[in-house]
């Protein structure tokens, strides 16, 4: 944890944030991912791991200001503004997205993630056998669950805070999506939905199991850095390559789910996919320069996390 921060670099933790925010919105890309590449996913955890007993003893005790400090209060709110502002603002704007220019939004965010397999790979101290075998096994892990189907939508109360639980474990674990989550529980267009509608209850629900099971899986997280650090990572970096299972950009849908059917605002919600070749992807107007789009895009993704990291090694020279 850094000792002193300027104001620049609370902007630039705001638009890291951002970037996790805009992440996590999309189901099958983990902001988790974003906060490892950008240099901050030890800190998130350490930082999480400070609200505890110990920190309200120090309120009660030393005062606001060092309680403020023990939490890293500054790095906390500069991300959360950014990751609030990303998911209110870019919301409606990436649905559209999906919608509209599946295979160029996909093809985007799997050069993102297919980058990121390299660069957090390259944090473990000392590859070995057993390393590659924990990637492979993370890997697989990974594979498996971007392989389930999706579930029809539940709005009950009680599902939605499990729901938020098990979602906000997977998004800050890099290569598992939190929405993505959401998607296989049938918790995600609900969610997003509410937002949209602001609909304060269920937005309150969900974010009261997210708190619950962020405070619970972080502590899992720092023990096993602190104790596993090179296991943990090639895990991670295995979560990673499995996870592009499901982000391929060319699918063919075997089944969908009717949301509001018979409705002015019906919206049909594919349940389950499998991955297919450009050309034997069926589409109607699936012109030849969708494909050189979608690859153009890929080397974009690939590029922002270059540009990521080289940025990120830059703020720990200075």
């Amino acid at each position: 944890m850094k000792a002193a921060r300027s104001i620049k670099d609370y902007i630039f933790i705001f638009f890291k944030g951002m970037a996790m925010g805009s992440a996590d919105v999309v189901p099958g890309v983990s902001g988790g991912t974003i906060a490892f590449i950008a240099g901050i996913y030890e800190e998130l955890i350490n930082s999480i791991n400070n609200i505890n007993l110990q920190a309200f003893t120090t309120l009660r005790k030393e005062g606001i200001k060092a309680f403020w400090q023990y939490v890293n209060g500054n790095f906390f709110v500069a991300l959360l503004l950014g990751i609030a502002t990303a998911i209110v603002s870019l919301a409606k704007i990436i649905t559209y997205l999906l919608d509209t220019q599946p295979v160029l939004i996909w093809a985007f965010f799997f050069g993102l993630v297919f980058a990121s397999i390299y660069f957090v790979g390259k944090k473990v101290k000392q590859w070995s056998a057993n390393r590659y075998i924990f990637f492979i096994i993370g890997a697989a892990i990974a594979y498996f669950l971007t392989s389930l189907p999706a579930q029809p939508e539940s709005d009950a109360l009680w599902f939605i805070f499990i729901s938020g639980m098990i979602a906000i474990c997977a998004m800050i674990l890099p290569g598992i999506s939190g929405s993505f989550i959401l998607l296989l529980l049938g918790s995600y267009q609900v969610v997003l939905s509410s937002i949209h509608d602001k609909n304060l209850l269920l937005i309150a629900t969900f974010m009261m199991g997210a708190v619950i099971g962020l405070l619970s899986f972080s502590r899992l997280l720092k023990w096993m850095f602190a104790n596993y650090h090179d296991i943990t990572i090639a895990v991670l970096s295995g979560f990673l390559l499995g996870s592009l299972n499901k982000i391929w950009p060319w699918k063919q849908t075997l089944s969908t789910f009717t949301k509001h059917a018979g409705e002015e605002n019906e919206k049909i919600i594919p349940l389950e996919q499998i991955n297919v070749l450009p050309n034997t992807y069926e589409q109607v107007n699936n012109l030849p320069a969708e494909t050189t789009w979608a690859i153009i895009l890929f080397f974009v993704g690939i590029g922002i996390i270059v540009g990521l990291e080289g940025f990120s090694k830059k703020e720990e020279a200075e």
